[in-house]
């Protein structure tokens, strides 16, 4: 079994990258980006396993554990986010495409822009629980159950989100982990982790959401409302892309897949019922095979 390395990774453009990785340096690299409110640490379990056959590499987002988190909130717009994965990959597989990017929630939305607009990064696309811009834009503008399901967005734009957070051991931030199926991954360890991780800051991980107007509309923002874009601006056209998803996702709800071919022609779709969004805790060993697969 290889080990997991850690090490910080300084962009060209200022920006540092905490990273933790696996497998052999010469091999074909995957790049695999967390969500929130995870860190790079949550993609342990599926890097030793891939990393018997593919380098991989999993950083911390900016803003997220050790990783350059500044202080602006328009630091973390999309242009931002999508430069420093392009630099990594630039760095960690210079002159190749990536095997494969892999992302998750959050990480998934700089994924799906860097595949539209960057398609020659990557061989293929690996995207877990993470909407299309395209679908989710939809199922914000005539769902109310996906604006229901997604008016926490709101309160993580607030003012005070990251004292109200961290109060009494981080009490409103362990449902968001536990509302699905109770969390029977999320043991004393796992939790000490994100402990650690939440600890070396929270506001960085929120400016993600209050830099990006993809959220459902209150009485004073528009939110999604006021968005709108051509389908070929969002179009994965030249990427082959696996879509994993748990469908117990009660944030993300399965009618965001639905329709998604039309904005990726080269799809395939893996659906989980027995998971929910944390399905890269819940079936770690799933997530690398799928991926194994799809990289062969």
């Amino acid at each position: 079994m290889n080990p997991i390395e850690t090490f910080d990774l300084a962009l060209p453009h200022g920006i540092t990258l905490s990273c933790r990785a696996c497998g052999p340096a010469d091999a074909p690299v995957i790049v695999l980006l967390h969500g929130f409110p995870e860190a790079a640490f949550v993609w342990d379990e599926v890097i030793v396993d891939l990393g018997t056959r593919w380098r991989c590499v999993a950083p911390n987002l900016r803003g997220y554990e050790r990783s350059s988190a500044p202080a602006e909130v328009e630091a973390y717009r999309a242009k931002h986010l999508m430069q420093d994965i392009a630099a990594l990959a630039a760095a960690v597989s210079p002159g190749k495409p990536l095997a494969a990017l892999v992302a998750h929630d959050w990480g998934g939305a700089v994924a799906w822009n860097l595949a539209v607009q960057k398609p020659a990064l990557m061989e293929r696309l690996v995207i877990v629980n993470s909407p299309h811009p395209g679908t989710f834009l939809r199922e914000l503008k005539t769902s109310e159950a996906q604006r229901e399901a997604s008016a926490y967005m709101n309160f993580l734009c607030r003012p005070d989100a990251e004292q109200l957070l961290a109060e009494d051991d981080y009490a409103r931030l362990w449902p968001f982990l536990r509302s699905m199926n109770g969390a029977p991954w999320l043991d004393a360890a796992t939790q000490q982790r994100y402990r650690e991780v939440w600890g070396q800051g929270l506001t960085g991980p929120l400016n993600y959401y209050r830099a990006s107007p993809m959220r459902p509309p209150t009485e004073t923002d528009p939110g999604a409302m006021a968005l709108d874009f051509p389908p070929e601006f969002v179009t994965v056209k030249d990427v082959p892309t696996l879509v994993i998803w748990g469908e117990g996702d009660t944030a993300l709800p399965p009618g965001l897949v639905e329709g998604l071919e039309q904005f990726v022609p080269q799809l395939t779709l893996h659906r989980v019922p027995q998971a929910t969004h944390w399905i890269v805790h819940e079936q770690p060993a799933l997530i690398a095979e799928l991926v194994a697969t799809a990289c062969r």
